[in-house]
């Protein structure tokens, strides 16, 4: 069946599945496909979908039945499912939502444009599940962005208790250096200016398959494969800020503090996941460190780059996490002095080593403990924030702020949120410098930015 579809995205869960939304709308568009920004100019609606948390199943589950309902209205609607929930539910999905046209598991996300035709001929539903390594070959993005993610490193081989990526997204692999290079090549010659790598353990980059060919040879001697690849980056023309999420503290060795530290474009953020304070619980999630080893990662980043922005993930109420290892976690947060923290309750995930634990912390007292650990991280926030007021930051500009068009917004390099008053002359993706007067916990406040015609030359590091 020919003809060209209208298609819309709805994207749940995290910057992977944000780039896997990308690369399918990337794919229809290289088809001829038209993309809508709703729902209800869309004859193909596609929901990628996130496993990690409950809360996210439940919305993506919802929404899909929403959809389906509404096919006595629109009967020619084509309706499907990508990403990790496809991998978990696989044949259940039939079950659960009967009418559905095609659901693809996250490794099969370039199979699209051809399941879609199999659909437009009549040969649905059809099913992509079987594991498999995914396709690393040229990978789509949509244009005008002026901030973008590579995918470098598929999968996950840490095996964290509470965790079902490994399940869903499979073994760790990595692409090769030059794939991900000439990918970048591509973005920063299209304008993009801010480019984060990803990888749901991203510092294992290049450890589980060779990235580099025996002959490549590092300018400044770095020998482990994430700093080479960051080195490589950083040399393209027009680079200007580089990225990469998510850390774990095995990562953090001093080659990657020193590489962050004397590379330009890389940024000085990063976000590095705890999960609780105390060792005890630590070792139940199997999270392969300790507190003195996660605060050694940090002292090596901090003494590296004294003004580096370190966030974190958090989770409450694991089983068995006592009253004595909460506080644990509460006073270790304190010591951090993170910049931002997300805290989740615990939930248990299907056909994880922790879902056949006892699941013994009240639901109330989860809630209790999340409050308290988000009222003492925006307490951090703020101070945090507050210690750049009278700093002159350098601000990537994103556009008009979203909650006054009248002012517009950018990020720092520490990927903290500035607004400020506009001039004519300024445009989205313009580095600007903007001097900090005011602060709260969620942003950073300036007067008129000025524009800076160096800071495409300078080394990009934050003034003061």
């Amino acid at each position: 069946m020919s003809g060209k579809l209208i298609f819309h995205i709805h994207t749940y869960g995290c910057q992977m599945n944000e780039r896997d939304s990308e690369l399918a709308a990337g794919l229809l568009l290289e088809q001829g496909h038209q993309q809508a920004d709703n729902e209800q100019d869309a004859d193909l609606i596609i929901v990628n979908t996130c496993s990690v948390r409950a809360k996210a199943e439940d919305k993506a589950l919802g929404k899909l039945g929403l959809l389906l309902a509404s096919r006595r209205q629109k009967p020619d609607l084509i309706v499907g499912v990508v990403g990790c929930m496809v991998q978990r539910m696989q044949q259940d999905l039939w079950r659960t939502l009967p009418g559905l046209d095609f659901a693809l598991g996250p490794q099969h996300i370039t199979r699209l444009p051809e399941v879609l035709q199999r659909v437009r001929c009549g040969e649905g539903p059809c099913l992509e599940i079987d594991e498999c390594r995914p396709e690393s070959r040229h990978q789509p993005h949509t244009g005008g962005k002026i901030a973008a993610f590579i995918n470098i490193l598929y999968g996950c081989n840490r095996r964290c208790s509470y965790c079902i990526v490994p399940r869903v997204r499979g073994p760790e692999f990595s692409r090769t250096a030059a794939e991900i290079i000439e990918e970048a090549r591509g973005l920063l010659a299209s304008g993009v200016r801010d480019i984060t790598l990803l990888g749901q353990s991203v510092m294992s980059y290049g450890r589980s398959n060779p990235v580099w060919p025996l002959d490549h040879h590092s300018p400044r001697g770095f020998h482990e494969p994430l700093p080479r690849l960051l080195e490589a980056l950083s040399a393209l023309p027009r680079t200007a800020r580089l990225r990469f999420t998510s850390g774990h503290p095995s990562g953090c060795t001093a080659e990657l503090a020193r590489a962050m530290a004397e590379l330009p474009p890389v940024c000085e953020h990063l976000h590095l996941p705890l999960q609780s304070g105390s060792d005890r619980i630590l070792k139940l999630m199997r999270r392969g460190y300790t507190s003195k080893e996660y605060r050694q990662a940090v002292r090596r980043l901090r003494e590296a780059l004294p003004d580096i922005a370190i966030t974190t993930d958090i989770i409450v109420g694991f089983p068995g996490e006592t009253a004595g290892d909460f506080a644990m976690t509460a006073d270790f947060m304190a010591e951090m002095q993170f910049d931002n923290a997300f805290i989740f309750k615990y939930n248990p995930r299907p056909d994880t080593p922790a879902a056949a634990w006892p699941d013994d912390v009240p639901d109330e007292e989860k809630m209790q403990r999340n409050q308290l650990l988000l009222t003492a991280q925006n307490r951090h926030s703020l101070e945090s924030n507050r210690c750049l007021v009278g700093r002159t930051l350098e601000v990537l500009v994103t556009g008009p702020s979203r909650r006054n068009a009248a002012r517009w917004s950018g990020r720092t390099r520490t990927n903290k949120i500035v607004v400020f008053s506009p001039r004519e002359h300024i445009q989205r993706g313009d580095l600007i410098t903007v001097p900090i007067d005011s602060a709260t916990a969620q942003a950073l406040y300036g007067p008129q930015a000025r524009v800076d015609p160096d800071a495409d030359r300078n080394s990009g590091k934050e003034k003061s």
